[in-house]
């Protein structure tokens, strides 16, 4: 009978064990399965989170750009929380099985302590469950908090690009390259990082952020026109060469000096160029230019210029007003066949020329010459042209015709050269008051008429020594544009000088972004474990 007596004391023990000792270590494991899984999840996010570092640099050959935090790294980082989290937890409730299981079910103790281990595996399993709400809870935090942040990243990139195509649109903005074997048109330069020099070529409102862009090296640079980007050294994308300060702010004008052989291209460049400096306050873009000028001036003065080389020419780069002006002065004979003419790629970006008639290669001019007047001309080493202008003008306006726009100029300068001999003559009398008449009479009225029909603003002027500087800087300024108005700050700016982060550390915006993420995370987490402490205790 003594076994049932013992019967009796088990049976009587369980009853008092599931009455009264399993509810308690249920709820208090469930308790501490919670805040020890909490706990585990937060002390991971605080180390891939909160520390101002772990973010690899872009890789090589790619845009030297840190992508914008909610594009791409936070994914890594939320992966690295859970990854991180995730294994700690299930070791933890792994260990505390095993443990207890030796403990309290190896031997004989087992049919007395089995209540307090289903207690606890309970607890654990049950444990799940409010587990699974926080988890959501904070799942959906982040995910709001991310989408949240893309939205406004999304609409200020929108904006930013918007605002920017805008002002290009209104303003006219022209980007092309100067140089000889390119002579592009630019959608986007490629923009030279001021402390890596590493080579930007998508600076712009992107995936890679929407007012700065974050170089490999941590210098924060503009991604737009508004907020600086002109500052920056920019390089043309198809042949690699510098740009000139301030493109994409201002428009770019190229400007052809279209004239045969010795149409006195060079001598009209010197001049022009000379009265927009004193009346416009033009400056060089390129030292180089500067230079050359000068050996131009001091020939000019000395009556020894001498003839342009038959290379393609680099554009005079000259910062005026509103405009970078390119003034083209190739050499006479890149006008004299089609090919060459095709040559000179930068004919089919702009709205402005200037056509130099040599009014002594004109025949009907070459035949009315009295001995005089060749005496005249054989004294100042004028050398009549076998290159009739017409023709020059001719195989310009079969290449112009190829643009989309059918090779339309808004403005067109036509300037009658070697004024001062032109006037000595017989034949040229009357052309300084009346250019555009006395070249009707010489047989170029083909031309005019032409000029006048195609709906173009053309002006006509003549030019000689010495220069009338006011007359040649007021042609010039129409002819582009400008309102002729001398400005006081012609600087592109300050160049850009960016704030870089110390080596190894993220862009700034990571670590913000970061830790705001980790922020909202541990509130709503507690608020969750709050409310549902509340919910148990109310019921």
């Amino acid at each position: 009978m003594w076994w049932l007596v013992l019967a009796g004391f088990w049976l009587v023990a369980m009853w008092a064990a599931f009455a009264f000792v399993f509810p308690v270590v249920f709820a208090a494991t469930v308790a501490v399965a919670v805040l020890g899984a909490l706990w585990a999840y937060f002390t991971t996010a605080a180390r891939v989170l909160l520390p101002d570092r772990g973010v690899r640099a872009p890789p090589e050959g790619l845009e030297p750009a840190h992508r914008h935090y909610l594009v791409s790294q936070v994914w890594q980082d939320w992966w690295a929380v859970l990854a991180g989290a995730v294994p700690v937890v299930d070791g933890r409730v792994r260990r505390v099985v095993r443990a207890l299981t030796r403990l309290l079910m190896s031997d004989e103790r087992r049919y007395v302590l089995f209540p307090l281990w289903l207690a606890v595996v309970a607890g654990l399993l049950a444990a799940l469950l409010p587990l699974s709400l926080v988890a959501l809870l904070v799942t959906a935090a982040y995910l709001v908090t991310v989408a949240a942040g893309l939205l406004a990243w999304l609409t200020f990139v929108a904006v930013l690009r918007g605002v920017e195509q805008s002002v290009m649109l209104l303003r006219r903005i022209l980007q092309a390259c100067p140089y000889p074997g390119c002579y592009a048109r630019i959608d986007r330069p490629i923009y030279v990082c001021p402390s890596c020099e590493a080579q930007h070529r998508a600076l712009r409102p992107d995936r890679n952020g929407a007012f700065r862009h974050v170089c490999r090296c941590g210098a924060r640079l503009p991604t737009t026109i508004l907020l600086g980007r002109h500052r920056l050294r920019a390089l043309c994308p198809h042949c690699g060469r510098t740009l000139p300060g301030k493109i994409g702010k201002v428009r770019v004008e190229p400007v052809p000096l279209v004239g045969g052989p010795d149409a006195g291209k060079t001598t009209f460049l010197a001049v022009a160029v000379d009265a927009l400096r004193e009346t416009s306050g033009a400056r060089f873009v390129d030292q180089g230019d500067e230079q050359t000028f000068l050996r131009l001036r001091q020939a000019l003065a000395a009556g020894t210029m001498t003839k342009t080389g038959t290379q393609l020419p680099k554009a005079v780069m000259l910062d005026v007003s509103a405009r970078i002006l390119y003034l083209f002065d190739p050499s006479g004979e890149h006008y004299t066949g089609a090919s060459r003419v095709e040559a000179m790629g930068y004919l089919a970006h702009g709205e402005a020329m200037v056509l130099l008639i040599d009014p002594f290669a004109l025949p009907a001019v070459q035949d009315s010459l009295v001995p005089a007047d060749r005496e005249l001309l054989a004294a100042g080493g004028v050398v009549p042209s076998r290159e009739d202008p017409a023709d020059t003008v001719h195989r310009v306006r079969n290449e112009l015709s190829t643009r989309a726009d059918g090779g339309h100029q808004r403005r067109i300068a036509v300037v009658v050269t070697k004024g001062d001999l032109l006037d000595r003559t017989t034949t040229g009398q009357g052309a300084s008051e009346d250019p555009q008449a006395w070249l009707t009479t010489m047989g170029m009225g083909n031309l005019v008429r032409d000029l006048s029909n195609r709906g173009s603003e053309v002006r006509y002027a003549t030019s000689g020594l010495p220069p009338r500087a006011d007359e040649i800087a007021g042609l010039v300024t129409w002819l582009t544009g400008l309102n002729g108005e001398r400005r006081a700050d012609r600087a592109a700016g300050e160049p850009w000088r960016p704030r870089a982060r110390p080596e190894g550390r993220p862009p700034l915006s990571y670590t913000v972004v970061r830790r705001l993420l980790f922020t909202t995370s541990v509130l709503l987490s507690v608020g969750a474990v709050a409310g549902l402490i509340l919910w148990y205790v109310s019921r």
